[in-house]
């Protein structure tokens, strides 16, 4: 046994060497920027302006913010208040000077501007333009579009960040390849849980077969994220991933909630609640060390190859059809345990508060079919 929860042990880890850069070195992961990334994604009438604009090789720069607030930086320029159509902003960034364009993206306020922020604010850019463009972002907190005339380059200023767009080609190419990843994770995700039904069956988990599911499910989470990021910035051109995505791990969360459920120290929402709060904001390093074992309320002392746990069988109940969540809990919270859950009689499974004779046979129905399920995949492993 020992030697079988050592090699999947190992898979996981190896698992981790699959993972693209991680996302606390994306700075997709601040919400503004992804929601300006949104805002200016292919099949968006501003992304049509700046894919006209390179492609007539100008360049620009566009400022989406209430025109009145930021009316200080303004030196001379065009007063427009113009219906916005990717035309006519097309056309005006054949002018020097920025565009303003308000925050609904309903109205060009103005052309041909000459911004004036701060001089004193730090920027590591080289050109006027991008200059400018992080200058204003950063002493306004509006979303700053700057299109290089000679790289045929976007880049994106709101607040302190900045961000580059990929060609879509490229962001395609590489999101297709995740999401060839992503499914090796949800695979061996899947590998995992089902060896951990089978053990919570037989009565035979130790600590380290609900780690390392605990540690794919994470991995697989982050990866669905990274991907998502990517469906964000592609707009229209990431339909179809987004749809692969939603298939191929929509209900991954749950199942993570329902693991820390069944075996968490203390058990109460509370502590489960705050344990998925903490998995998710754990380095990527860290989920292969011993800070999984706090996650789940155990000191660093247990050795989890030899610490026996039981399921409360949170997990199990969710997959049998026809049992909503409030009932489950009911039977978690009367009976002790998933071991004494099968055991139950029709007339125990009764007793519970929401179950009634029809709903106890689908329970006690619906466990002997998972159990037999379970022994046929577990046997196709084999």
């Amino acid at each position: 046994m020992q030697r079988e929860q050592k090699q999947v042990r190992r898979e996981a880890t190896a698992a981790l060497g699959f993972t693209r850069a991680p996302a606390e070195d994306d700075p997709r992961t601040d919400p503004k920027l992804l929601e300006a990334l949104a805002r200016i994604a292919p099949g968006t009438a501003l992304r049509q302006a700046i894919d006209d604009i390179i492609l007539s090789r100008e360049g620009a720069l566009i400022v989406i913010a209430d025109p009145d607030e930021i009316a200080f930086l303004y030196s001379g320029g065009i007063k427009l208040d113009q219906p916005f159509t990717p035309q006519l902003l097309y056309e005006l960034a054949k002018m020097d000077g920025a565009i303003i364009v308000n925050e609904t993206l309903s109205k060009l306020a103005y052309a041909n501007v000459q911004l004036m922020p701060d001089p004193t604010i730090a920027s590591n850019e080289t050109g006027t333009r991008h200059r400018t463009a992080e200058r204003v972002a950063k002493q306004t907190g509006a979303l700053v579009v700057s299109i290089s005339q000679q790289r045929e380059t976007v880049t994106v200023f709101v607040g302190h960040t900045r961000y580059q767009l990929d060609a879509v080609a490229d962001t395609l190419a590489k999101t297709n390849q995740a999401l060839g990843t992503l499914e090796t994770y949800r695979q061996r995700l899947n590998q995992v849980l089902t060896r951990l039904t089978a053990l919570e069956f037989q009565n035979a988990v130790v600590l380290d077969d609900v780690l390392v599911v605990l540690q794919r499910a994470e991995m697989t989470t982050r990866m669905a994220e990274d991907i998502e990021r990517d469906c964000v910035e592609l707009g229209s051109e990431g339909r179809l991933i987004r749809m692969q995505l939603e298939e191929m791990v929509g209900d991954v969360p749950a199942e993570k909630e329902a693991v820390v459920r069944d075996y968490h120290a203390e058990g109460d929402a509370a502590h489960v609640h705050e344990s998925l709060e903490a998995l998710a904001a754990m380095a990527y390093h860290d989920l292969l060390e011993f800070e999984l074992l706090a996650v789940l309320g155990y000191p660093a002392t247990v050795n989890p190859l030899d610490h026996s746990v039981a399921p409360r069988g949170y997990r199990v109940l969710a997959h049998i059809p026809r049992v909503p969540t409030a009932v489950v809990e009911k039977v978690v919270e009367r009976l002790d345990g998933l071991e004494t859950i099968v055991r139950a009689s029709q007339r125990e499974l009764e007793a519970v508060a929401g179950v009634g004779p029809s709903r106890a046979r689908e329970i006690r129905e619906g466990l002997r079919r998972l159990q037999e399920h379970n022994l046929v995949d577990r046997y196709l492993e084999i």
